[in-house]
């Protein structure tokens, strides 16, 4: 069993929350905000930064005709480890380990978390989509980063996970992020040299 410490700056936006990195019980961020209706599936709040951008992605990519939506926001502690649970009953717990976060290590939970859907809805097979291959692309213009990269499993922790983005707020390190094809995990590792 690996060390698990307690993040001490939730409301940072480069936070690190993962299997290693844990936000306490009480942690709700102060600033949601829900997210249009034309870009989610329906009462999702997203940090007020990370809404913005993403309301933002979400009218650009209507300009060239396709359509994305968000299906999965913040998410409380408590409800986090509801699914986690669900999965472990339904698929066992190594199933659940590689694809669902604990209570705690979600950063759903920061509010800076979003799953994305085109319009079938159907996220697991987003990266089929051109809605996939534009967001990939251009995601970073907003401050946002594909948090799950395929082959980046033995460092993220969790499977590839095309529709999973996250905010951090910083262009330029997005940027960056997007050019070396980096985890935000070797981003921040890289940092501390």
């Amino acid at each position: 069993m690996k060390d698990i410490f307690l993040v001490d700056n939730p409301d940072d936006y480069l936070t690190l929350v993962n299997k290693s990195y844990k936000l306490s019980k009480e942690y709700i961020p102060s600033d949601l905000e829900l997210i249009d209706e034309r870009y989610s599936d329906g009462n999702k709040y997203l940090r007020k930064k990370a809404k913005i951008a993403f309301e933002k992605m979400a009218c650009d990519i209507m300009k060239i005709g396709l359509k994305i939506i968000a299906v999965s926001t913040y998410r409380s502690y408590e409800y986090q480890g509801s699914l986690f649970n669900s999965y472990v009953l339904d698929k066992g717990y190594g199933y659940a380990d590689m694809c669902s976060a604990k209570a705690g290590c979600s950063e759903h939970q920061l509010g800076l978390a979003v799953d994305i859907a085109n319009e079938s809805l159907d996220y697991d097979n987003f990266d089929k989509t051109k809605e996939f291959d534009w967001v990939c692309d251009n995601c970073y213009k907003y401050g946002f980063i594909l948090r799950y990269p395929k082959d980046k499993s033995d460092i993220t922790g969790y499977k590839y996970e095309p529709w999973h983005y996250r905010y951090i707020d910083d262009i330029g390190i997005a940027k960056y992020i997007y050019d070396n094809n980096l985890t935000l995990e070797e981003y921040l590792s890289n940092l501390k040299r």
